[in-house]
């Protein structure tokens, strides 16, 4: 380092292109506020009381305020108990108005929560009273996250590099920070934000504030002569202050948690770009698309048992669908050039599947004809990932950026099951995620460039690879 030291005092210590780097490096610590804050802003308590509908058996008629007063105590303000209620009696309502309930206990079938207009961290997992508890809980793991991340990516960047492991980590950071906003559990939630706090250490400097060791500095502060170093801290420091005030706004605006945790999280791997250049910019592209090609497959291929018809006859409709769907990409690829033939399969197969939300449930065959059709274009786009994958990366990195694009296949692998327990809430929710999903994806993807008839790039700074030319032979001019 002394040598390279050297160098950087011949160059210049503080010149444009260390500049350029440590606002670059640094823009992913505006992000960091929401990661670490945004939490308080999910759990804001608000009013609540047991739920007390059992009375509604015997008083159907009664309003708000009448049956809090018959079922609820109130404590020494005068005001209803949060975590306790009467006990239930299988007394007429004419008693219980007439003498009253006296025993108390827990609530035991949830809480209501009368002033809620948007639903919070707090209030969608009932984080009151007993599950009070794991609020602390869920920073404790957080913290666990944050000592997982310091001793596997510390040491990780001294062996591969300072960008590999920066990239890595804001990757895994927006897949499962993402991911949070799509949990049905709470215990999920945890352990996604354990998995992405984790990643935050050292993809966007988390702890900034207690020194510890991450590479978003290294490698600013390596490429800063000795007397600017502490500019370059201060600069990411001052980044950090600016997301706190960008946090109140987004919070303010944005109430509905996992609303909010989708805007946190999607910038995420637009800091991807920033770090790296162009053979980056297409990673992310890349990844937004295998995971949303994995989304709706697998949201089709789970979802059989619920198309209307018999299971067997799905499923044999669903497999013998693959072959000609994967015999046609051929086909695709050789006419219309991949670009073209994976956004439109993609676009295809999340309009079929929109449109299957709005179809009554007593036409199954419909239903099933679409999803077939749905099944057909999620097939046929995966077969088409694989060809173009390979030919968008160099060979250097080729090996690199399928893995990751693989292992954002199986992320969407986890979540689509996951996904289909929103059908609680409205049976419409899973298939519209998992049709809007794609159609966003298959726009993206006229982003990226077509590499039909290209030869395979070598190294990132060709990361499109180039058409070939093939001189034309003269005509024969002999008669």
């Amino acid at each position: 380092m002394s040598a390279f030291g050297d160098i950087i005092n011949a160059l210049g210590e503080f010149g444009l292109f260390q500049k350029w780097l440590v606002v670059l490096l640094s823009l992913p610590i505006f992000l960091t506020a929401f990661h670490m804050l945004g939490q308080l802003f999910m759990l804001v308590d608000v009013p609540h009381y047991c739920n007390t509908s059992w009375i509604r058996v015997v008083g159907p008629n009664l309003t708000e305020d009448e049956q809090l007063n018959l079922t609820v105590p109130r404590g020494a303000s005068g005001a209803y108990e949060q975590c306790s209620m009467y006990s239930p009696v299988d007394w007429d309502l004419d008693s219980i108005v007439a003498y009253g309930l006296n025993a108390t206990q827990k609530c035991s079938n949830g809480w209501v929560y009368p002033s809620t207009q948007t639903p919070s961290l707090l209030t969608e997992f009932d984080l009151v009273c007993d599950r009070k508890d794991l609020n602390d809980i869920s920073q404790a793991i957080y913290m666990l996250g944050l000592l997982l991340g310091a001793i596997i990516f510390g040491p990780l960047s001294d062996r591969i590099g300072r960008r590999p492991v920066i990239l890595i980590s804001i990757l895994i950071q927006g897949l499962f920070g993402l991911g949070t906003a799509f949990v049905p559990h709470f215990y999920v939630y945890m352990a996604f934000r354990a998995l992405s706090k984790g990643c935050t250490l050292f993809g966007s400097g988390e702890t900034i504030h207690n020194d510890d060791p991450q590479s978003l500095f290294f490698s600013a502060t390596e490429w800063v002569g000795v007397s600017y170093r502490t500019h370059a801290v201060l600069i990411s420091h001052c980044c950090f202050a600016a997301g706190q005030m960008l946090l109140a706004g987004l919070s303010y605006g944005i109430r509905n948690w996992r609303l909010l945790e989708i805007a946190g999280s999607v910038p995420t791997f637009i800091n991807i770009a920033f770090t790296h250049g162009q053979y980056v910019c297409l990673m992310p592209l890349r990844l937004t698309l295998r995971f949303v090609n994995s989304l709706v497959y697998y949201g089709l291929s789970l979802n059989v048992t619920n198309f209307g018809l018999d299971i067997y006859l799905t499923q044999l409709a669903f497999g013998a669908v693959e072959v000609p769907a994967r015999a046609s990409c051929i086909l695709f690829l050789q006419w219309f050039g991949r670009k073209k033939s994976q956004g439109v399969l993609l676009l295809l197969a999340g309009l079929v599947c929109l449109i299957i939300t709005g179809i009554p449930e007593d036409l199954p065959v419909l239903i099933t004809v679409l999803a077939v059709i749905g099944k057909f274009a999620s097939s046929a786009s995966f077969s088409t990932s694989y060809v173009y994958t390979a030919e968008l990366f160099p060979t250097v990195v080729r090996q690199t950026g399928v893995g990751l694009c693989s292992m954002s296949a199986r992320v969407a692998g986890i979540i689509a099951p996951l996904i289909r327990l929103l059908g609680h809430y409205h049976r419409a929710v899973p298939m519209a995620i998992f049709g809007s999903a794609p159609v966003v994806g298959g726009l993206l993807c006229f982003l990226l460039p077509e590499t039909r008839g290209t030869e395979l790039a070598d190294d990132t700074a060709a990361a499109v690879p180039q058409h070939r030319w093939v001189p034309r032979r003269p005509r024969c001019s002999c008669k």
